[in-house]
Formats: C-alpha cells, sequence, structure tokens
C-alpha cells in the first residue's frame, strides 16, 4: 500500500506551495485507505518504540534543520538513559515551554519506564526516536525516513511503536511513519491532537482527545492525565481490529481532578 495515495499530485502541489511558515496554502495528504498489522504479543510481553516528533536533540550535538522548504530528513536515536535536562528542542509550529517544563508532557520516557516497572509493559526499547517537528516535504517522509525507521526498528526487534507528534504539520509527518512502520510488519499507534490533520492521513490506529501542540501526552507536571492518556492509548493497540480512530475518554476526570486540587 502506498503511503501517500496520489503522489504526483502532491509532489506537484508542494512544487507549487510557497513555503509559508505558518502552512498557508499547504497541501496536506489526503488517503483512503490504510494497513493494519496485527499485533503479535501483548503489553507485558512487548519491546516497545517511542517516535516522537518534538525535534529533540541531546544539547551539544547538531539541532534539526528548520530552514528548508523541504525539512531535515535525518531523526536521531537517543538512548532512554539521557536525562531531560540534557535535552534540547529544535521547535517549530509548537510551543517548547511545557516540554522543557516536562519532558515527558511529549516524550513520555518516566512514565513509560513505570509501566515497565509495574510489569504493564514489557520493556521500552533501549532508544528513542526523534524527528523534527517541521518537515514539509511528505514524499521525503514517506521515500526516506520511513523506510529508514523502520529499519531501525526491526534491527531492535520491537513489537510495537508509539508515536506522538507535537506540531500540527507533524501530526502528518507521523501518521505517514505509522503508515510506513505498518507496511514493515510493526504495529503502531499516534496520539493525535489535531483529529482533522490523523484522519487525513489516515495512520492505522489513532487515539485522539482535545489537547495542545506541545504536550500531546498529557499536561506538564501532571502525572496522573498522563499516565491516563497512555494507559487508554497502549490497551487500545491490543484491540483494534481494523484501521481507524477512537477518542480517549481523558478531558471529564482531567476537569474533576482539576476542581478538587488533586493535580
Amino acid at each position: 500500500m502506498e503511503l501517500i495515495e496520489k503522489q504526483s499530485d502532491f509532489a506537484g502541489r508542494f512544487a507549487r506551495w510557497n513555503g509559508d511558515e505558518k502552512l498557508a496554502g499547504y497541501p496536506f495528504v489526503d488517503n483512503v485507505h490504510a494497513p493494519l498489522t496485527p499485533l503479535k504479543r501483548a503489553l507485558p510481553m512487548m519491546n516497545l518504540a517511542l517516535v516522537s516528533s518534538a525535534g529533540a536533540y541531546i544539547d551539544g550535538t547538531q539541532p534539526f534543520d528548520l530552514g528548508s522548504k523541504g525539512g531535515d530528513p535525518e531523526f536521531r536515536e537517543i538512548p532512554i538513559e539521557v536525562e531531560a535536562s540534557d535535552l534540547r528542542y529544535a521547535s517549530k509550529g509548537y510551543d517548547q515551554k511545557a516540554v522543557n517544563e516536562d519532558r515527558n508532557c511529549q516524550i513520555p520516557i518516566d512514565r513509560l519506564l513505570e509501566y515497565q516497572t509495574n510489569a504493564v509493559l514489557g520493556r521500552l526499547n533501549e532508544t528513542w526516536f526523534s524527528l523534527s517537528p517541521y518537515i514539509p516535504n511528505a514524499a521525503m517522509v514517506a521515500g526516506e525516513i520511513a523506510p529508514k525507521l523502520a529499519d531501525r526498528l526491526k534491527r531492535y526487534e520491537v513489537q510495537a511503536a508509539l508515536l506522538i507528534p507535537a506540531s500540527r504539520l507533524c501530526h502528518q509527518t507521523l501518521g505517514i511513519v505509522a503508515r510506513g512502520l505498518e507496511s514493515y510488519g510493526i504495529p503502531t499507534i499516534v496520539i493525535s491532537v489535531d483529529r482533522g490533520i490523523t484522519d487525513r492521513v489516515r495512520p492505522p490506529r489513532t487515539a485522539y482527545y482535545d489537547g495542545e501542540f506541545g504536550s500531546v501526552a498529557g499536561q506538564p507536571n501532571f502525572h496522573q492525565h498522563q499516565l491516563r492518556i497512555l494507559d487508554e492509548t497502549l490497551r487500545w493497540i491490543e484491540t483494534y481490529d481494523q484501521p481507524g480512530s477512537r477518542k480517549l475518554g481523558v478531558e471529564m476526570e482531567t476537569l474533576v481532578e482539576a476542581a478538587r486540587g488533586e493535580r
């Protein structure tokens, strides 16, 4: 299955796009079909990969290139031992204030390690994968980034991948990446706060809710909110029997907790 249906049509529209940084006139991808790879291992036996497009990189290394029209095609492999204080963010399309305050609102390493410790999750893969939040050239995502990333995940023998976008545009990027990983036999699920974009791209499994760019995995310094989003999302990866998107039931509980001062 093609990662971008009617790719030649997208290529023509992208070539005519003026490169506006606010994405005015941007030719978002529209797909009709989606692949689906059945999950072969339950969560407690799974090696899970985390893929983030918050533009994270290790302090002192080269940041992502946010200046080119097409975007940066490279990704970073970051060991889970790297501390939050050692990360920097090449952010575009989202405010990095929340992730600087609490990495787990976009890159929930600590929350997933809690699941690992409590045997909810088999293990979090030893490295996580960081992409740029600004990659307008969707054809490059489909033709270069997704296959390379799939190859790396295969080498780590992961059984599934959790993908968390940070900006509006990278909801498209990770939707295409999810389609690519599934085409290589790796089940995925995307957390989305922009259902309009993810429904257009059609990643195989999407868990969405009314959240904010830059804190897609939960509000910063709100442990229970982050856990609720992750818990429902990860359990759904086991139950999808056809491609689609489902709304997370996190909002009402969050409002009640906030009113009680239980944050």
